[in-house]
């Protein structure tokens, strides 16, 4: 199984401690966005998801916690974008994002981060 972490939201920004205790309890809660009643228990364990797709426009939160994802395969897709802060005010300056990519993709390998 593959875990997108995520479209709907930039996990790796703003929810990583969150998956991070996900991932130590090994399982997550996914509501159906089509039927709000449904609820379905997706397990995380190693052994059972082939890897974790992360999506993120500022994955820079992930960077001093990356020995926490040991034991699961992972690739980052980051959306890098030269939308200035009238835009995008949440987002980290162009420089601080070029800056993270290089990092992320040293700490990494660039095999596992994409543009």
């Amino acid at each position: 199984m593959i875990i997108s972490a995520s479209r709907r939201t930039d996990i790796p920004a703003y929810y990583f401690d969150w998956l991070l205790e996900r991932l130590k309890e090994q399982f997550v809660l996914v509501r159906n966005p089509m039927n709000q009643r449904q609820v379905s228990r997706v397990s995380l364990k190693p052994e059972l998801v082939d890897g974790i797709v992360f999506w993120s426009k500022n994955p820079e939160p992930v960077l001093k916690k990356l020995e926490q994802l040991d034991g699961y395969v992972y690739y980052f897709q980051f959306t890098l974008n030269a939308y200035d802060n009238d835009i995008e005010a949440a987002l980290p300056s162009l420089q601080q994002r070029l800056d993270t990519f290089g990092r992320l993709a040293e700490a990494v390998g660039t095999g596992a981060v994409a543009l």
